[in-house]
């Protein structure tokens, strides 16, 4: 056995053992909801969530060549939700099993694209067009929430196109610049980027315009250009703060959301004392109150987690989201294609820059931008395209794994030659 196998034998123990305690700790959380509730439904999914996440880890990496480190990451942030989404509502709770079964049905998909697709160009076209489409369409037809005119209502059902086209967005741009077509690159992107601040959902256009920008750098190594790029970004955040009051009053309630803690600044300031109150090691899961943040499933859940769970475990959760990162940077630096490589970094860059805009404006380190934590918010398409960008990741770690296989028997094949 060589020494590449059996170091692969060694994390594919280790990958199995977080499996086996995300699962452990997805069925201990909502027994001990159920014995706190005695609500037949908790008793359920203690079963049902783990099993689920379990078998699907394996059927991943058996049949899809899925890396089942980085699905354990994945499973513990995706269970997470689902206990603290269920402690915030039980429907919501229920709902989110179903997202994740969407989500993981998105990840096979990118996974068998990125696996088995040779030929782009054309794919790439459709995306493109299809993704200016889907911006535009809440500008004519969107529903305003929160002051953003980004979702879009069909029979019953609310979803935010842009979630759709984070994808979308990494695939075109990783092609495109591992074709050279920088300037055709920069010029999706920044249509994007302006669809996207028509409908003042400004969270949405920051994750778009630093993606594109790491990906910039990581394709040419150009500083001038990268530095280019923020300066154009720079002046574009001081035209919309000085144009937009709605910015202003965003920057103005980070700096002091006590100046009107009844009103505009009432959300900070309920998460910034929700998250005080849970101390090092939390009130204990069920035990907080927290039907006194606003968003407390969407944009506030991390200062639930914290309230309940502690600092402690808080900080565990920035770790796996590094810890998600740290992968998806190692499978693109194994590719052994420039558009493939982009890709998989791309992907994973998106996911850090939105973790750390959302967690960075709960905590109040920078101001609060309409965003979702990856994997653990409510929403449907917020956990599909999540799930989506880990499958474009675990595309590329198949493809490489496909690479790597056909290079063994290759030398096999000269080796035998050689003895006869």
């Amino acid at each position: 056995m060589s020494i590449q196998q059996k170091k692969n034998r060694k994390t594919r123990r280790g990958a199995r053992g977080l499996l086996t305690a995300v699962s452990l700790f997805g069925f201990v959380s909502f027994m001990l909801l159920f014995i706190r509730t005695g609500e037949s439904r908790s008793l359920i999914l203690a079963f049902a969530v783990p099993l689920v996440e379990y078998i699907a880890a394996h059927i991943l990496g058996r049949f899809f060549g899925a890396d089942i480190l980085l699905v354990s990451l994945v499973n513990f942030l995706c269970s997470l939700g689902m206990i603290v989404l269920y402690r915030i509502d039980p429907a919501l709770g229920m709902r989110q099993p179903v997202y994740y079964a969407a989500g993981t049905a998105g990840m096979v998909a990118c996974i068998i694209a990125v696996r088995m697709i040779r030929r782009w160009p054309v794919f790439i076209v459709i995306m493109m067009g299809l993704s200016l489409v889907l911006l535009a369409l809440p500008l004519a037809a969107g529903r305003e929430i929160n002051g953003a005119k980004a979702w879009i209502l069909i029979g019953g059902i609310s979803f935010q196109p842009s979630e759709i086209v984070k994808v979308f967005l990494v695939l075109c741009v990783s092609y495109m610049l591992s074709r050279r077509q920088r300037v055709l690159s920069i010029v999706y992107a920044a249509m994007c980027i302006l669809l996207l601040a028509l409908q003042r959902d400004m969270g949405a256009a920051l994750l778009f315009y630093f993606t594109v920008l790491v990906l910039i750098y990581v394709s040419t190594g150009s500083l001038v250009l990268t530095l280019a790029g923020l300066a154009a970004g720079v002046a574009a955040a001081y035209i919309g703060y000085t144009r937009f009051p709605y910015i202003q009053s965003r920057v103005a309630m980070w700096q002091d959301p006590w100046q009107d803690e009844y009103g505009k600044g009432y959300q900070i300031v309920m998460g910034l004392i929700a998250m005080v109150n849970g101390g090092l090691w939390g009130t204990g899961l069920g035990s907080g109150n927290m039907t006194a943040i606003p968003e407390a499933r969407n944009d506030y859940i991390f200062a639930i987690i914290m309230n309940e769970f502690g600092m402690v475990f808080a900080a565990l959760v920035i770790i796996v989201y590094v810890l998600i990162v740290v992968r998806g940077a190692m499978i693109a630096r194994r590719s052994t294609s420039a558009m493939h490589g982009h890709l998989a970094i791309g992907s994973v860059c998106m996911l850090a820059i939105q973790t750390f805009v959302i967690i960075g404006g709960v905590i109040k380190l920078i101001p609060l931008t309409g965003v979702t934590l990856p994997f653990i918010s409510s929403g449907g398409t917020s956990m599909v395209s999540a799930m989506c960008l880990i499958g474009l990741v675990q595309g590329v770690e198949a493809r490489n794994r496909d690479v790597l296989d056909e290079d063994e028997e290759m030398a096999e094949i000269d080796e035998r030659g050689a003895r006869t």
